[in-house]
């Protein structure tokens, strides 16, 4: 059975992480079937926003433990590759040019609430829940920490990283972690309905919006007014 689900509705892709037996956990195979589906979908003309989500009752548990019992320090090549791996796949998501709704039906744990928050958007389903409980396994959440900490207010990023209790999606709503909270049964269909929206936009503007997006949240005040306004001057050039 396939690792990750791909379909079509329309000019929005759903890629769903299909391993329910495992919570979604991320081996290697899951982690770069993720990277090299969210490129192709990048690159398909036919395609214009994209939602992930996850197969059965969670949206992603974070790592595969079984493959995580090798990554120590007698194994640096494996754990150097892991780490590769992992910055990749998030790093990806800010320089897709098409826009990504995670769809958070379930437990979204460690690497799963790294996913969960590495969306432009993310919807969240009543009961989930999202945390980062690394630091109780004697360990830290590491490549996951950079997102987090640049969408939630510091003191409450040091909380759920510090002591790694997880959190409900009423909790997630009010520290901006999550656009939106909708019943359970409810949720692909407000996140199909969102990404369709985002599909309907013209596809050069919503492409320069993301990537004006995190140029100036990302760079000093300055700097972020300057690709500002070379974006306004390319944007003259969307209409005809």
């Amino acid at each position: 059975m396939a690792n990750l689900l791909i379909e079509d509705r329309g000019a929005v892709r759903t890629l769903t992480m299909n391993r329910p037996e495992k919570r979604n956990a991320l081996d290697n195979a899951l982690t770069e079937a993720l990277l090299a589906s969210l490129r192709a979908a990048d690159a398909d003309e036919a395609v214009n926003a994209i939602v992930l989500t996850g197969a059965g009752p969670a949206f992603c548990a974070g790592a595969d433990l079984s493959e995580f019992k090798a990554l120590t320090g007698d194994n640096p090549a494996l754990v150097e590759r892991r780490a590769q791996l992992t910055t990749r796949l998030h790093e990806s998501f800010a320089r897709l040019s098409k826009p990504v709704l995670t769809a958070i039906n379930g437990a979204a744990m460690g690497g799963g609430a790294g996913l969960a928050l590495a969306g432009d958007l993310a919807l969240m389903a009543e009961s989930a829940q999202l945390g980062y409980p690394e630091v109780k396994h004697g360990i830290v959440a590491a490549i996951v920490m950079p997102n987090l900490v640049r969408q939630v207010d510091r003191k409450a990023a040091f909380e759920l990283v510090a002591t790694g209790r997880a959190i409900g999606a009423a909790r997630a709503l009010a520290l901006g972690m999550v656009n939106r909270v909708v019943p359970d049964g409810e949720l692909m269909a407000a996140a199909l309905a969102l990404a369709g929206e985002l599909a309907a936009v013209s596809r050069p503007a919503m492409a320069t919006t993301k990537a004006l997006f995190y140029q100036v949240t990302e760079t000093p005040f300055g700097d972020a007014l300057a690709h500002a306004r070379e974006a306004n001057k390319r944007m003259r050039a969307f209409r005809k």
